[in-house]
């Protein structure tokens, strides 16, 4: 038996992993998103500190910033705030020695704020330059502000953020596998209650399955209950075939004995001559019935594709006729075949076919009657079928009398035969996905044989 694992641990699989992948992807956005928030905070933060510097040095004059301008410096989210201002004429009013250097494009305004990303003392810094027209004392021009944050600060602040969020995603996930594990296990609980109860049942049980189950299970029980009742067909059929074979053997075996026993006691020359030739047609007779009931055992076995092979179903034809002519013949009867010069080319079994056409044969020799005289078969294709026609001028056989006909151990009127010869040809048809059938004549009896052609 080959195993595919838990099933249970395929569908948790099936489900957590796109989630999973969900997550990765949810998680890169929101880091991408946190990064760009944090980068229009800080900038925002960044342009309050450079204004409220602009506004400190207007009105101090350059002397100093205010308390609460130093305040917002020291306690800004992004990190420390670095600053330099110059006076007009470049003049260096307050704020470290050296700023991050910048190039002002051509052609921009020069009064509007700029934000830039630059190197300072080795560490990339995000830096926001603004110019502003002042008047310092009797000097009246521009003050430039250059405001900056290390990079390495706001950076670390969005990955706060997405830490955060990727805790909170992975709770959920967590708790999600969790009621994931556990809802597959009280979801698969019908298949396991189907199970115990199979388990519970007798060898012999083979009963449908009437147990509620949810609507995604009933294909499963249907197939289960189709399979229940061909398998008890099967071992019906198995026992009806056994009890009818031991009937049928018991009266050979017991005319073999009889003839051995009158052997035995034959008091001449003659009469024991006589017993022999008896006791060799009783056991002939027993032998060809237990090779037909070995025919039908074989034909109950499954069809596979690989005991099929493509044949020229005119040769198995001459083959049959050749060795049942010279029977038919010995006993004065007229035969006649009749079939085209060119290949018919069919798949199937060459000894089913072979001995279907020869129980065809044997069938009119053996229930043809005193009347018998001629038998004939006929070879013909009409396209997309081969048709095989056996036909006498016996005792006759009707349409009518199909079921009984083609039915095992059965006989219409008494004869030396077993009852068993046009079950064997109607098993083989159906083996080979063809039809056997009694035609209407008005004299005798007419059987055809059909099967598919390989075009």
């Amino acid at each position: 038996m080959i195993r595919h694992g838990s099933l249970r641990l395929r569908l948790f699989i099936l489900i957590l992993t796109p989630l999973v992948l969900l997550a990765i992807l949810l998680g890169y956005w929101r880091y991408t998103v946190a990064k760009q928030t944090a980068q229009e905070l800080f900038d925002d933060s960044l342009l309050s500190a450079g204004l409220a510097i602009s506004r400190d040095v207007a009105v101090s004059e350059g002397d100093a910033l205010s308390p609460t301008t130093r305040g917002l410096i020291r306690d800004a989210s992004g990190g420390e705030i670095f600053y330099h201002v110059t006076g007009p004429g470049g003049i260096y009013v307050t704020g470290y020695a050296y700023p991050p250097a910048s190039v002002t494009p051509s052609g921009k305004d020069v009064y509007q704020p700029q934000f830039f990303e630059a190197v300072y003392r080795d560490e990339p810094v995000r830096v926001l330059k603004m110019t502003e027209r002042v008047t310092l004392g009797n000097l009246v021009g521009d003050a430039t502000v250059t405001a900056w944050q290390r990079i390495a600060d706001r950076n670390a602040f969005a990955n706060e953020l997405s830490i955060r969020a990727a805790i909170l995603m992975g709770i959920l996930l967590a708790t999600l596998a969790f009621v994931v594990w556990f809802g597959v296990a009280r979801g698969l609980r019908p298949l396991l209650d189907i199970q115990d109860a199979i388990d519970l049942r007798s060898p012999d049980d083979l009963s449908k399955i009437k147990r509620p189950v949810p609507v995604e299970v009933h294909g499963i029980v249907r197939t289960l209950n189709r399979l229940f009742g061909q398998v008890e067909h099967s071992i019906n059929a198995h026992q009806v075939f056994i009890s009818e074979a031991a009937h049928q053997l018991r009266n050979p075996a017991a005319a073999v004995q009889s003839m051995a026993e009158a052997l035995r006691d034959a008091k001449t020359d003659e009469d024991r001559d006589k017993r022999i030739a008896e006791l060799v047609s009783a056991a002939k007779n027993s032998a060809t019935v237990a090779e037909q009931l070995l025919s039908l055992e074989r034909l109950r076995q499954p069809t596979h594709h690989d005991q099929m092979e493509k044949i020229d179903f005119r040769l198995v034809v001459e083959e049959a006729c050749a060795e049942m002519g010279v029977r038919i013949l010995a006993k004065g009867i007229d035969f006649e075949v009749t079939m085209p010069d060119s290949t018919i080319m069919v798949s199937g079994d060459q000894v089913f076919l072979t001995e279907a056409i020869k129980n065809l044969l044997d069938n009119a020799v053996k229930h043809g009657g005193a009347e018998l005289s001629r038998i004939s078969v006929a070879l013909c294709c009409d396209g997309e079928h081969v048709n095989l026609t056996v036909a006498d001028d016996g005792t006759g056989l009707s349409p009518e009398q199909s079921e009984a006909a083609f039915s095992r151990f059965s006989q219409l009127e008494y004869s030396d035969g077993s009852g068993l010869g046009l079950s064997i040809v109607s098993a083989v048809a159906e083996r080979h996905r063809g039809t056997v059938a009694i035609n209407k004549v008005e004299k005798g009896a007419s059987i055809t044989l059909e099967l598919p052609l390989v075009l």
